[in-house]
């Protein structure tokens, strides 16, 4: 291929600063070459072209663009401005201060933790564009970080694979969800756990199948319940909502139940169940984005570390 594709970008900015100037001599002072070099730049951009691009007058007199040399040059700035705005969204990109940021992220995470990350980097990085795609497990998740479907996202699964990066937000423990009314409430003292086993002949509300309800269906094994469910959802206000009127009761996360509701009683469970492992991933190795690692620090930050726990109540 000939013609324009030829054309180099040193050609193109000696062209405008000459145009721009009026003389060789002072394009390249503002170009930082000497004279001959920009000559020869502008030669070389007329071998390309075919034809002058400047008329040249001689003397004390400025340089004149040619007709050729006014259409090439419309193209040139528009080529130079783009380059410009992308080396600007590049060094955006280097610093994390802008370009664009994929999270992944799960429901309960979505609500408690995730607006809290997202608020403090929107503050520190206005020009970053977040977007947020949630996905139903952590398998799906941490191959969207792999793959680069993602930036970084939250699991509760420890997936460990050479390509992630994982780093500890916090440990989430199973609650018991029930009413006031529940029967099983009446041989309890106040403040005790609530035993797992009588599960085994009360009707469950509970999400679909998830990364939380095998561990949850794991534990309850161990105990010897057989859950019977009576209704499940996606949602866990609308689970939520359906163990306050009465349907049954639900193992839940912690973080994804809303103590503040009065219409339910949120215990722990006995015997303990094993703690869920909230974890933020990123692609491990120098091709992690900077915005993505600010995220993460983040998150870390927001989680502690720590073992979530309920709240005291007077009940």
């Amino acid at each position: 291929m000939s013609g324009l594709a030829d054309v180099e970008i040193r050609h193109l900015q000696a062209l405008r600063a000459v145009a721009e100037e009026g003389t060789f001599g002072r394009a390249a002072g503002r170009l930082g070459f000497s004279q001959a070099a920009i000559s020869q730049q502008i030669a070389g951009l007329e071998r390309v072209v075919g034809t002058p691009v400047f008329d040249r007058p001689g003397g004390p007199r400025p340089v004149r663009l040619t007709p050729v040399g006014h259409l090439v040059l419309r193209h040139a700035e528009a080529v130079l401005d783009r380059l410009a705005v992308a080396d600007s969204e590049l060094a955006e990109l280097r610093s994390g201060t802008g370009g664009r940021l994929a999270v992944g992220t799960f429901q309960s995470v979505s609500v408690r933790l995730l607006p809290t990350v997202i608020a403090q980097l929107r503050t520190e990085s206005p020009g970053l564009e977040v977007s947020v795609v949630q996905l139903a497990t952590s398998a799906e998740l941490a191959a969207g970080v792999r793959d680069g479907s993602v930036d970084v996202a939250f699991l509760d699964v420890v997936i460990d694979h050479p390509d992630l990066r994982l780093d500890p937000v916090l440990r989430d423990p199973y609650v018991v969800v029930t009413t006031d009314d529940d029967p099983v409430l009446a041989d309890l003292p106040p403040g005790a756990p609530y035993p797992t086993r009588s599960l085994e002949d009360r009707p469950l509300i509970a999400s679909e199948m998830c990364d939380a309800m095998v561990q949850v269906e794991a534990e309850l094994a161990a105990v010897g319940v057989t859950p019977r469910y009576a209704f499940r959802t996606n949602d866990n206000g609308a689970l939520q909502a359906m163990v306050a009127a009465g349907m049954g009761a639900a193992i839940m996360p912690l973080l994804a139940v809303d103590e503040s509701d009065p219409a339910v009683r949120v215990m722990a469970t006995d015997p303990p169940m094993a703690l869920r492992d909230i974890v933020v991933a990123r692609r491990s190795g120098p091709s992690v984005l900077p915005a993505a690692e600010r995220f993460a620090e983040l998150a870390i930050l927001a989680g502690g570390g720590r073992d979530l726990a309920l709240r005291p109540t007077g009940r």
